[in-house]
């Protein structure tokens, strides 16, 4: 149903429901003040006879890291923004978890301690998200002792890292200035995405991400923000926000994922939509779940018609700009004889693409569970021809969108 329409439907019927939800958020509430609340009821550790598996469940999404330390052998989950209260009464059941404590490492950071019986290896390592908060998954597999004090001399990890809002280029006068571009490499982190063959998904994203960024700088008609320029971990909400600060004309989510099932090579040029274009997009779509994003406003708790309409008004002039932004690329992808799905303009309910105030779409740049794509996206001539196609997408895009907005510009 068409964006107006639909507002139009409803809006008599919520309108002053609106008004009390946007009371609820003054200036400066999105800001992160209170710590994320481990839950211990939703938690678990569970013994395995070759180790444990071990289930965290805290409020919101938070950025982590995970390391082992040797004499005595033990686990280190540092995370920020969480409060660590009752995990001291987790039942432990005998094997490789043998204590746990928690407190604050740092500023900003907490550290949760899990004291092992004995040398053991991080064998997974993820963290999933729901509406509800989000899980941190943890399995333990007992290795020998050799192998493991390897591990623990490896060097910590680096904390998470996002682009210094104050580094951030100020927003130029619509219509005047280059044109912003915030380019998304996904995962990154913990998060590697897709692996296959000994590469991972945010590896090569920030590659071909490095790529398009400086051909798109030695252009001359762009500025170019990175969500991260490096393997750290950055939650979706806060790649939206950077783009908001940075006041992005548009928004660009690289990635290359895998499938087990269906057709998947190819590139595939994505935007936002409830209902997915088939089966195989609403399962990338679920792999990157998060809640409902209205300028930084967590919708989550929101009446569904609230919500739905708040959203409605703010798409209004976002969706058709978004839409001219997919078919431009798609088509400049073509002209330029690069492999493309056969259906290459889809859409799913990616989180990432749900700021409603900036064009958002996401390339699938290839498929690592395709060989072909593969090949493809490891070599460097051709990330050059993709590169330059999208340069060319997005210039022509601008000029339209332009044309169409008047002098006032993008």
């Amino acid at each position: 149903m068409n964006c107006n329409s639909h507002f139009s439907t409803k809006i008599r019927r919520v309108w002053a429901a609106i008004l009390i939800c946007l009371a609820a958020f003054p200036a400066g509430a999105q800001d992160l003040s209170a710590l994320a609340r481990f839950d211990p009821a939703a938690s678990s550790i569970t013994a395995r006879a070759d180790g444990a598996d071990v289930v965290l469940t805290i409020s919101q999404s938070v950025p982590w890291r995970v390391r082992l330390l040797d004499r005595p052998p033990r686990l280190i989950l540092d995370v920020r923004e969480v409060d660590w209260s009752g995990i001291a009464n987790m039942p432990l059941p005998k094997g490789a978890v043998t204590g746990l404590r928690a407190g604050v490492f740092r500023p900003g950071w907490s550290r949760l301690v899990m004291d092992l019986s004995g040398p053991h290896l991080v064998s997974l390592s993820e963290m999933s998200t729901s509406a509800t908060g989000a899980q941190i998954r943890l399995s333990l597999s007992a290795t020998d002792p050799g192998s493991f004090a390897a591990a623990a001399l490896l060097a910590e990890p680096p904390e998470w890292a996002a682009p210094d809002a104050a580094a951030l280029p100020t927003p130029a006068r619509r219509g005047a200035g280059p044109i912003v571009v915030v380019l998304d490499p996904g995962h990154g982190g913990i998060d590697p995405g897709a692996e296959q063959g000994g590469l991972n998904e945010a590896d090569l994203m920030l590659t071909f991400a490095r790529d398009l960024k400086d051909l798109l700088v030695r252009n001359g008609r762009f500025t170019v923000v990175m969500t991260r320029e490096e393997d750290v971990f950055v939650p979706l909400e806060t790649r939206i926000s950077l783009a908001r600060d940075a006041g992005a004309d548009l928004f660009l989510s690289l990635h290359a994922d895998a499938l087990a099932e269906g057709e998947a090579q190819g590139a595939t040029v994505y935007t936002l939509s409830e209902e997915a274009s088939d089966a195989a997009s609403e399962a990338l779509a679920e792999r990157h779940d998060r809640d409902d994003l209205l300028a930084g406003i967590d919708l989550t708790d929101q009446d569904d018609l609230v919500a739905e309409v708040l959203m409605d008004m703010a798409r209004t002039e976002t969706t058709p700009r978004t839409d001219r932004l997919a078919d431009a690329i798609v088509a400049s992808i073509k002209a330029a004889e690069v492999r493309m799905h056969r259906h290459p303009r889809q859409s799913a309910g990616f989180s990432v693409l749900k700021s409603p105030d900036i064009p958002s779409v996401l390339l699938e740049v290839g498929f690592l569970s395709s060989s072909r794509d593969l090949k493809r996206i490891i070599d460097p001539k051709w990330r050059g021809r993709m590169a330059e196609a999208i340069l060319k997408g997005i210039l022509k895009w601008s000029e339209e969108d332009t044309a169409l907005r008047g002098v006032t510009g993008p």
